[in-house]
């Protein structure tokens, strides 16, 4: 069995009148202890009324990395700077390859700033080996229903395939660097059984509820912390929970990351910027 090393809660970091936990980075986890997994932010859950401004990120550069966002209520209204453009609802996800760099936007649909409603987004970003750094930015945005979802322990568990593969369903984003990535809904007494190579980081992020892990209590807004060791993970509900779950090989590189950029070196963030200031990554557009 896999072996806990350290159960790490996310920290209360809300942006303007939006309710954000931050699981990743945090003052007992660095942002290149869980390689290649770098940073998490969880928004909400909270309700917004009719008449509301909506999420507050606008146009804003990245580079060197990807993010991945999960809409669990409410709606994303992406749109970037390499053409890519959608409207995301809950249950779906977006899968944004930064690359070489691009700009974009993550808002709210006027649909849900008119109306209001309940939100909940975890945006999670991945790191880039040296090697596809530079790569051409590619964006993915997918639906619930484009996400296969398969019923384990008698209907108990539903496993949504984001990207990867389990056992013989394939997620429909295969990423550059095999980065396995699945949400766990979890009714109560639910059981989950897998296994990763002992090689590979696991990401385990409980969003609601409690879970059980080798006879330790998780409940949720905690991260959890993995040794290197066994192969097999089995988790159990003690209430109706979700949780973000994904493994990885690590790509034992130097970090550096400032700001919306994520390097290898210094002087690799310094062109980043002087990339961005020069209209390297596309020019923004209302």
């Amino acid at each position: 069995m896999r072996t806990i090393k350290k159960i790490h809660q996310a920290i209360a970091a809300p942006i303007g009148n939006l309710t954000t936990y931050r699981a990743l980075p945090s003052p007992s986890l660095a942002i290149d202890q869980l390689d290649p997994f770098l940073f998490l932010n969880h928004h909400g859950p909270q309700k917004y009324p009719a008449r509301n401004s909506g999420l507050p990120f606008g146009p804003h550069p990245h580079r060197g990395f990807e993010t991945v966002t999960f809409i669990l209520e409410g709606d994303i209204m992406h749109k970037d700077t390499g053409g890519y453009e959608s409207t995301i609802r809950a249950g779906g996800i977006q899968w944004m390859t930064a690359g070489r760099g691009l700009i974009h936007a993550e808002v709210s649909s006027a649909e849900f700033k008119a109306q209001g409603g309940d939100l909940e987004i975890l945006q999670l970003w991945i790191n880039l080996p040296a090697r596809y750094k530079l790569t051409a930015p590619h964006y993915v945005g997918l639906q619930k229903e484009d996400i296969p979802l398969v019923s384990l322990d008698e209907g108990k568990v539903k496993l949504q395939v984001v990207s990867g593969y389990w056992q013989d369903v394939v997620a429909p984003i295969q990423s550059l660097t095999d980065i396995q990535l699945f949400t766990v809904n979890f009714k109560a007494g639910g059981k989950f059984n897998t296994q990763v190579p002992a090689t590979h980081t696991i990401f385990l992020y409980v969003v609601r509820g409690e879970i059980n892990i080798n006879n330790q209590l998780v409940p949720k807004l905690n991260l959890v912390q993995f040794n290197q060791d066994g192969e097999y993970l089995t988790i159990e509900a003690t209430a109706d929970s979700v949780v973000l779950l994904g493994h990885a090989q690590p790509f034992n590189e130097p970090v550096v990351a400032y700001g919306p950029f994520v390097m290898n070196t210094e002087a690799e963030i310094q062109e980043a910027y002087q990339d961005y200031e020069q209209g390297k990554f596309g020019i923004w557009q209302d």
